[in-house]
């Protein structure tokens, strides 16, 4: 009988494009209104983008916007310095 083993899910991160397992990146989701927060379960209803857990990748999505174009929406700074928020209170910083 073969041996059934679940596969790892891949997700690439929207900043620096390295692709990773989906435990190991921090997801953000797009919310109802339009902006977006950092997901800490993974699971929240929503369109997702993915960044490593690196304020690097979190710097560069900002300059870059590539939440926005991840998440098909329009961020605002203030919808960044939350995610930004959340990344490092994430990442117990």
């Amino acid at each position: 009988m073969a041996d059934k083993r679940r596969k790892t899910p891949t997700r690439t991160c929207c900043a620096c494009g390295a692709k990773g397992e989906k435990v190991s990146l921090v997801r953000i989701v797009r919310t109802s209104d339009g902006g977006a927060k950092v997901d800490p379960t993974g699971r929240e209803a929503g369109r997702g983008a993915y960044l490593c857990a690196d304020e690097e990748c979190m710097g560069k999505a900002r300059k870059r916007h590539g939440l926005d174009k991840a998440l098909r929406t329009r961020l605002a700074e203030d919808d960044y310095d939350r995610i930004e928020e959340g990344f490092k209170a994430l990442m117990g910083r």
